[in-house]
């Protein structure tokens, strides 16, 4: 049984990152289907194929985000097929924070707007 939004046969694989697309996602976005809300860029790994990218829809509390069953590895083509709006940030650098707004862009989280969370 697939318990995941998408099949692997729908994935298609566009974004190079040169052995580092490796990224975080929740179930939220990746089980139940949710765009991504709130999009950060850390220090990628150094012993793992990441690319530092780590994704959520938005209202994951602390113990929920806390919980590593809660979230998984995958590719950055992967999520790209959930939620091609990230597109254009994924080249952005270590220390990005992003959200998402109502007009389905996402502009750095400053704190003063809220997430915009959508299916």
């Amino acid at each position: 049984m697939n318990i995941f939004k998408k099949r692997k046969e729908e994935i298609k694989e566009i974004i190079d990152y040169k052995n580092h697309e490796g990224c975080m996602a929740t179930d939220r976005i990746m089980i139940e289907g949710w765009k991504v809300g709130y999009m950060y860029r850390d220090e990628p790994s150094e012993i793992f194929p990441d690319s530092g990218w780590r994704f959520f829809k938005g209202d994951e509390n602390e113990d929920y985000s806390n919980n590593p069953k809660n979230y998984k590895i995958y590719q950055l083509n992967t999520i790209r097929d959930y939620d091609e709006a990230i597109i254009p940030y994924l080249y952005m650098p270590v220390g990005t924070y992003l959200i998402r707004t109502k007009d389905n862009k996402f502009v750095v989280d400053d704190g003063s707007q809220e997430i915009f969370m959508t299916k």
